[in-house]
C-alpha cells in the first residue's frame, strides 16, 4: 500500500495505491491522522483510482478519519474508485458521509 499526499490550498488529496485491508490498516490510519493534522486542510479527497482492493478494514479506516476530523470542520470526499471498490463503498453506505466527486 502506497499513500501519496498533495496539498493545494485548503484541500489535501490522498491517493491510495494497492490494497487497503487488515494487513495495512493500522499503518494507513496512522499516516492519515498525522498528515491530516499537519496539513490543517478543510477538504480531504481520497483518490481511489489506483486502489485495487478494499475490505471492511479499509471502510473502517475511512469512516474513522471522518469521525475523528469532521468535528474540526473537515469535509471528506471520494474520487475515482474502480468498479470493485465502488461496490464495497456503496454497500457500506459511505457515500452518505463522503460524497463522490470528480477531481480530474
Amino acid at each position: 500500500m502506497d499513500i501519496l499526499y498533495d496539498r493545494s490550498g485548503n484541500m489535501l488529496k490522498v491517493a491510495l495505491r494497492g490494497e487497503l485491508d487488515e494487513s495495512c490498516a493500522d499503518r494507513v490510519r496512522d499516516s492519515l491522522d498525522r498528515n491530516i493534522l499537519l496539513s490543517d486542510a478543510r477538504r480531504i479527497v481520497f483518490d481511489l483510482s489506483r486502489l485495487s482492493f478494499m475490505d471492511s478494514s479499509g471502510i473502517g479506516v475511512l469512516v474513522g478519519r471522518y469521525r475523528k476530523f469532521s468535528a474540526r470542520s473537515v469535509a471528506f470526499f471520494i474520487s475515482s474508485p474502480n468498479a470493485t471498490v465502488d461496490k464495497v463503498l456503496r454497500l457500506s453506505g459511505i457515500y452518505t458521509i463522503m460524497p463522490a466527486i470528480d477531481i480530474a
